[in-house]
């Protein structure tokens, strides 16, 4: 439950930091307060929120997750490379495909071939495709109903894998009825 607790209080300050892009360390923690309101209520807090706060930003900037400028003698805390992964990554996390009432009649279909070399992406991008519900035609061909793109992006950003991956949208698959039966469609 605690780690539970320090990952989304990570995740809360890597958000503000990203929303902002550069934010003052003055304005950060007084956003981030408010942000934990919403999740804890203030009455049930065990812990000293500045010191959490404090606590946490500290461990993201040893993680190389944030790091902190200087101008015009004011200090801002801006995200590293690593800290834009590290958000993509629980931005990932928390994605979930929009279903519409009704189906357009076409499937979003991805292909995608990944080297040998990367294989542990290739079957990591396996694994978040069948989280998020698509079904897998062959091996590197997968299939959804809905409209996707966006996620797609997200995945190829993180990944990695811009150029292996392909999205499409198509009106017709051959002996498609088990699809549409395993979707729940029509």
């Amino acid at each position: 439950m605690k780690k539970e607790k320090k990952i989304k209080i990570a995740k809360i300050i890597l958000k503000t930091v990203a929303a902002a892009d550069i934010i003052s360390m003055i304005i950060l923690a007084p956003n981030a307060l408010q942000c934990l309101d919403m999740f804890y209520d203030r009455r049930k807090r065990k812990y000293n929120p500045k010191y959490y706060i404090q606590n946490t930003i500290g461990r993201l900037k040893n993680q190389g997750l944030i790091k902190f400028e200087t101008k015009n003698g004011k200090k801002f805390v801006r995200l590293t490379e690593k800290g834009e992964k590290e958000l993509l990554k629980y931005q990932l996390q928390e994605l979930v495909v929009k279903k519409p009432k009704k189906w357009d009649e076409k499937w979003r279909v991805i292909i995608f071939d990944i080297k040998e070399k990367r294989r542990k992406t290739r079957d990591e991008l396996r694994r978040e495709l069948n989280n998020l519900g698509f079904i897998k035609l062959q091996n590197s061909v997968w299939v959804y109903p809905y409209e996707c793109e966006e996620i797609i992006i997200m995945l190829k950003a993180y990944y990695l894998i811009g150029k292996d991956v392909l999205y499409m949208t198509v009106e017709k698959i051959e002996n498609d009825r088990w699809l549409k039966e395993e979707f729940k469609l029509k």
